[in-house]
């Protein structure tokens, strides 16, 4: 009996630590990929940064992210391709040029290209298993959007980008 019950606090241990790990983490539906995420933690560390990202941005006639060649309206089919486009976007494009003098704010963008680090992974394994399928519209989408950045020097649509990353953290949050 004095077995069972040390049995029985050790599994329940186990159980309280998986939940304090996993605490805060989403499953997202993207199309057939289904992937876990911190959602709260990015947008608390962009939230903490934001300010200060949207104030370095000097041209306020131009939006990556926005609508109408945007995330809008897009087809549940494509909801993976365009999540996992915008995931690789960030990781390769943005967070590599968004460097400041603040290191405080620095340290909010690494954590954040982290947390997408690891989504991005996660959405490329999906992709590499043909879950992911990307059909026109998804394609078209992330074009339009690639058009946007690069219609800008490299510094500044990256800020840019980071400044507009709560439109893709919406969009997230209502395709969950």
């Amino acid at each position: 009996m004095k077995g069972s019950h040390s049995l029985l606090c050790l599994f329940s241990v186990a159980c309280a630590l998986n939940w304090m790990l996993t605490a805060g983490n989403k499953i997202f539906h993207f199309g057939p990929c289904r992937v876990s995420m911190s959602l709260t933690e990015i947008r608390s560390g962009f939230t903490a940064i934001k300010a200060n990202v949207q104030a370095r941005d000097p041209i306020r006639t131009l939006s990556i992210l926005s609508h109408p060649h945007s995330l809008h309206k897009v087809k549940s089919s494509d909801r993976c391709c365009i999540t996992h486009h915008l995931f690789d976007f960030y990781v390769d494009k943005v967070f590599k040029h968004c460097k400041t003098e603040d290191s405080y704010v620095n340290r909010k963008i690494s954590s954040i290209a982290n947390s997408f680090l690891s989504v991005k992974k996660k959405l490329g394994q999906c992709h590499e298993q043909n879950k992911c399928i990307c059909g026109d519209e998804s394609n078209e989408k992330f074009e339009q959007i690639l058009l946007n950045y690069e219609a800008l020097n490299v510094t500044s649509a990256a800020i840019k980008s980071l400044g507009e990353l709560d439109i893709l953290l919406d969009w997230m949050e209502k395709s969950h």
